[in-house]
């Protein structure tokens, strides 16, 4: 029962806290379109069409990106778009996947339109009819830094150590910690099967990116034995929730 449990909330949690393209700012967009003989135009057609949705498009190479960006790769999206072609249509694949190469948009479009340029373009198109317009959620911090603390001031960070117990409680919420895998867990209510919080590991030991329900992204960490979470305010500001071992 323990195991049905745990992997109906590891679906939930993909479930509920499923990116969409709209919440990033940065798209990543590479020199080459490598399934394509030629260019046909499409990526500067692609390029003009991710900017009249208020995206930010990057090279491929990291050297000339904003520092928000370049200080947290999962702060940018990669997009790319594969030639699938048929012998009456000309038909692309346009996807867009994350830092951990998850897939978060797989669009097909296609074209009756014969002649390669006018046609893939048009295709393209099609395909970004899906694409919304940016919307992107709260930036992740750097990769290496420690988490935010209350006021947005730095305070270091005591004790990393890994939480033995697998319940904690902040006074208003009980939650358990449930191992996804090695490289994520959540934090939910007893017995219920929507997540309060999914953590990913980072770059920094004990230090995760934390996915609230509400879609909010933020870091938490552990600090002697328990569970803490930067919680984001309206004001732009953090405030610090404990979640202690019990």
């Amino acid at each position: 029962m323990k195991k049905v449990s745990t992997l109906l909330l590891a679906v939930c949690s993909t479930m509920i806290f499923a990116q969409k393209v709209s919440d990033y700012k940065y798209v990543a967009v590479p020199e080459k379109f490598e399934t394509f003989k030629e260019d046909y135009g499409l990526k500067d057609f692609f390029t003009k069409a991710l900017k009249g949705k208020k995206y930010i498009v990057l090279p491929v190479i990291k050297d000339n990106w904003p520092p928000e960006a370049k200080s947290n790769f999962c702060n940018v999206i990669n997009a790319d778009v594969i030639n699938d072609k048929s012998l009456f249509k000309n038909k692309v694949i346009l996807q867009f996947k994350d830092c951990n190469n998850n897939m978060i948009l797989d669009s097909k479009g296609g074209s009756k339109i014969k002649e390669f340029e006018e046609g893939l373009q048009d295709a393209l198109r099609e395909a970004l009819i899906k694409v919304s317009i940016s919307n992107p959620v709260a930036l992740l911090p750097a990769a290496t830094t420690n988490a935010i603390t209350q006021n947005s001031s730095s305070e270091p960070v005591k004790s990393t150590a890994t939480p033995e117990s697998s319940n904690f409680s902040n006074g208003k919420l009980d939650l358990q910690k449930i191992q996804i895998d090695p490289s994520q867990f959540i934090l939910a209510k007893s017995g219920s099967s929507v997540p309060f919080a999914v953590f990913k590991s980072t770059s920094k030991d004990s230090v995760f990116i934390v996915k609230l329900a509400d879609g909010n992204a933020t870091i938490g960490y552990f600090e002697n034995g328990n569970i803490v979470i930067d919680i984001p305010q309206a004001d732009g500001k953090y405030t610090k929730e404990i979640f202690i071992a019990k």
